[in-house]
């Protein structure tokens, strides 16, 4: 039977009750033009509709995934994505939309990007917003020609210094490299906060900014930040904040509040939005009131009763786009259904439970894996597998181990102040059930590295794909595309 002869019928079953059948689902009949169809019937292979969902669904669990079970990346909050919000970014009101359609025909797309706009500035203390940049890196990317463009404007072309913690971001230095700034390390503190001693021996009026992620990716807060950005402020540098562990903050502390002067946030992480699998991602810039002529144009704004596009700045000094339209659009509407649905009390409750999990974590293993910067944790911790190192074993032993219990590896090998770094962060929307598991998965490994090293050396055993020699694939890549490998 037909598509069409099976809509006939329901079609005539829903007789006096308007509405029963959705229309999308009243199929015109189509005509091709005259040689176009084919001669002869397609060669498609006969399946059932039991054995297509299972080779999907197969396909599904071949990889690790957050629908799947616990991801403590750290660093990168992998944290529930409501599906609502994935409904509502797939409304035909936001999917058909065209960049170039006519002002008068998107005022609602629009008013989101406007709406989240106000939001984000209010959450972080800022006075203006671009949503332009795609990824976090790419917040950053902007950040720094923001930077760049205002000393430029005010005659200090001589600033092209960007000092950075050595805990940082390995995106941090080479953002500023890419815009034409030197990036200069700064060594953490022995409380894993940034030295700011040594800070203040390297500031000098040829330094740009400083860089600096608050909570850093330690999980501590930098607790002398006023005191760090009136420093930097007096030598006439920006206070440029990291925003990928807004998480940890939310509702509680402000970037404006601190004294930063530009802030970036990941929108696939603090918010809810998809993470991972190369995007889309959205890093939105934030920027005080003196740094808002630098953002990029066009910007949405509001006019009289309605919404527009602010084609040039006032002053005209930077009109360059750093994004082919205007930002992942369907990632904010995403982030924008977020914040509408938990308001300030849900964002400071988030970041409250995000907090007590990570330190529940932290306590339960803290005695297997020792913890080198225990005090202050909040969102994150950094644990050490270094005492593996006398099995012959090491960090990635652990993080393969894991994919055969179930679980994504935390990021391990960063930051690079900790020797056998595993860089843990359960995230608000874990359960405490989820997190004893994973700490008895933990435990586990760590008896069976005293016991039985082999089995860590030989994991993952029961993935579709074993261990990989990694340093190979990076060095001598195979790439395969439409059939053909090089």
């Amino acid at each position: 039977m037909s598509q069409r002869e099976v809509l006939t019928i329901f079609e005539r079953s829903r007789k006096g009750r308007p509405g029963y059948l959705p229309p999308a689902l009243d199929v015109p009949e189509w005509e091709l033009p005259a040689g176009l169809g084919r001669s002869t019937p397609a060669d498609l292979p006969e399946v059932s509709e039991s054995e297509v969902v299972r080779h999907y669904t197969n396909l599904s669990v071949k990889n690790h995934h957050l629908d799947r079970d616990f991801y403590p990346l750290g660093s990168c909050t992998m944290k529930h994505n409501p599906k609502v919000n994935e409904q509502l970014a797939a409304l035909d009101g936001f999917t058909s939309l065209h960049p170039l359609q006519d002002v008068s025909q998107v005022q609602g797309a629009l008013e989101v990007m406007v709406e989240l706009e106000e939001h984000l500035a209010a959450i972080t203390g800022m006075d203006a917003v671009s949503l332009q940049p795609a990824a976090g890196a790419h917040g950053e990317l902007l950040g720094m020609m923001v930077t760049r463009q205002y000393h430029l404007a005010r005659g200090d072309a001589h600033r092209t210094r960007v000092l950075i913690p050595d805990s940082a971001h390995g995106t941090n230095p080479a953002s500023a490299t890419l815009v034409g700034f030197t990036a200069e390390s700064i060594r953490t503190a022995p409380d894993g906060r940034l030295d700011v001693d040594a800070l203040k021996e390297s500031l000098g009026d040829d330094v740009a900014a400083l860089m600096i992620t608050n909570p850093n990716t330690l999980g501590i807060f930098e607790s002398r930040i006023v005191e760090i950005a009136e420093a930097v402020h007096e030598a006439g540098g920006l206070l440029y904040m990291d925003g990928a562990n807004m998480n940890a903050i939310l509702g509680h502390a402000r970037p404006g509040d601190m004294g930063f002067d530009l802030v970036h946030l990941n929108l696939h992480k603090t918010f809810g939005t998809p993470h991972g699998g190369g995007g889309p991602g959205s890093g939105p810039l934030c920027v005080v009131q003196r740094l808002e002529p630098y953002l990029p144009y066009p910007r949405p704004v509001r006019e009289g009763d309605g919404f527009t596009w602010r084609l040039h700045p006032p002053e005209g000094i930077f009109e360059q786009r750093i994004h082919g339209t205007y930002g992942n659009f369907l990632v904010l509407v995403k982030a924008l259904a977020y914040i509408l649905r938990n308001g300030a009390d849900g964002l400071r409750r988030i970041s409250d439970m995000a907090v007590l999990n990570a330190n529940y974590l932290k306590v339960r293993l803290q005695d297997v894996f020792p913890v080198d910067y225990p005090d202050g944790t909040l969102h994150e911790f950094v644990a050490s597998g270094r005492e593996l190192k006398e099995k012959g074993l090491h960090t990635l032993d652990v993080a393969k181990r894991l994919l055969d219990l179930g679980y994504h590896a935390p990021t391990i090998y960063f930051p690079l102040v900790v020797d056998e770094a595993m860089m843990i962060e359960p995230t608000e929307t874990e359960t405490l059930e989820t997190l004893d598991a994973f700490a008895e998965a933990m435990i586990q490994i760590r008896r069976e590295a005293d016991e039985d090293p082999e089995r860590l050396r030989e994991a993952p055993v029961t993935t579709p794909v074993r261990r990989l020699d990694e340093t190979r694939a990076n060095r001598a890549p195979v790439v395969c595309w439409g059939g053909h490998c090089d």
